[in-house]
């Protein structure tokens, strides 16, 4: 999507990434854009020479609590051995910088981290180019790392002012879910919204009398697909976690398993998921039970997600696609 830019707006965002670079003392650099999302996220290096990422936060989209506790737990899990990014303080010791409004920008946060080498494992709308025995190793090994990530964060303290959202039953299914009402999205058609409102309170009732074990309930990254998953030979690494909070356990595993329903050796890729999670941390039968669940309620999200953002390309005709998708989940999977 950077690419789309047009030239003067990239030309001011290289210059706005310029200014959040004098905070880390090396400004005199042309930092080179990655990626213009969510973040303006930019390849960068460090005095020493070491590359790094600039993440150039969306104006009013997280506070600064919020931001300044993602960089906290990356900080933990990263001192803990997990391979995430780690926050690198500016040239007085903060990890998060304000920067005021001017020009084409309203007033935002930056940050720095340290870059991480792999490739991503994959794309979203695009078939896995690895072979089915390379999938296993790289599944097994990122259940792993998840199950480590929810041991990790269950044994750490936050820090006194940490906040992340929650994933909890209101942020995915009341009045004002985390990423929009779904359900009455602009742009669905009467059947859909009736539809989506008819599921809504149907998985209310799922999630009101789950299971015991599958209440597991704590922080967790919440966006593992297939772009924040990056494999090299040391194994697997997890980035962006700008959309990490607390929330059920399941809705991580579900997160991964989702977009990659329909590739061909699926039943290889959550066997090698679930074996590689349960080698670090009990997942039970009854547990697991509730999957299907979560595998829809984790659908519904990128319909309101989606919604929110009409500048994206084609955001209409897949707001209408995703709700066809999450509806004909829900129906696959035994829900209304």
């Amino acid at each position: 999507m950077s690419a789309d830019l047009p030239k003067p707006f990239r030309d001011a965002l290289d210059n706005r990434a310029r200014q959040a670079l004098a905070h880390w003392g090396i400004a005199g650099q042309e930092p080179e854009l990655l990626k213009y999302r969510e973040n303006a996220v930019f390849r960068v290096h460090l005095a020493d020479g070491r590359p790094a990422a600039l993440r150039l936060h969306r104006a009013g989209y997280h506070s600064a609590a919020a931001l300044h506790s993602e960089l906290q737990w990356m900080a933990a899990l990263g001192n803990s051995g997990l391979a995430v990014p780690q926050p690198i303080a500016t040239t007085d010791g903060r990890l998060l910088v304000a920067l005021p409004e001017g020009g084409a920008f309203a007033a935002q946060h930056a940050d720095v981290i340290n870059w991480m080498d792999g490739e991503p494992l994959g794309e979203s709308g695009k078939p896995l180019s690895h072979s089915p025995e390379r999938l296993v190793e790289i599944f097994s090994a990122l259940g792993a790392s998840m199950a480590e990530m929810h041991n990790l964060a269950d044994g750490w303290t936050p820090p006194g002012g940490f906040w992340r959202p929650a994933w909890d039953e209101d942020s995915l299914l009341g009045e004002r879910p985390l990423w929009g009402r779904f359900w009455e999205c602009e742009g669905l058609s009467s059947a859909q919204a009736t539809a989506l409102s008819a599921l809504r309170g149907d998985l209310r009732r799922h999630l009101a009398t789950l299971p015991t074990p599958a209440k597991d309930f704590g922080l967790i990254h919440a966006d593992l697909v297939r772009e924040n998953v990056l494999v090299g030979e040391a194994g697997v690494k997890f980035i962006d976690f700008d959309d990490a909070g607390y929330g059920f356990r399941l809705f991580d595993i579900a997160t991964t398993l989702l977009k990659n329903r329909r590739e061909p050796a699926y039943g290889m890729v959550e066997t090698a998921l679930i074996a590689g999670y349960r080698s670090r941390r009990a997942l039970s039968a009854e547990t697991l039970s509730s999957l299907p669940l979560f595998l829809v309620l984790r659908s519904l999200t990128y319909i309101g997600w989606l919604s929110a953002r009409p500048e994206l390309p084609g955001a209409r005709e897949r707001v209408l696609r995703y709700a066809d998708e999450a509806l004909a989940l829900a129906k696959e999977l035994g829900f209304t």
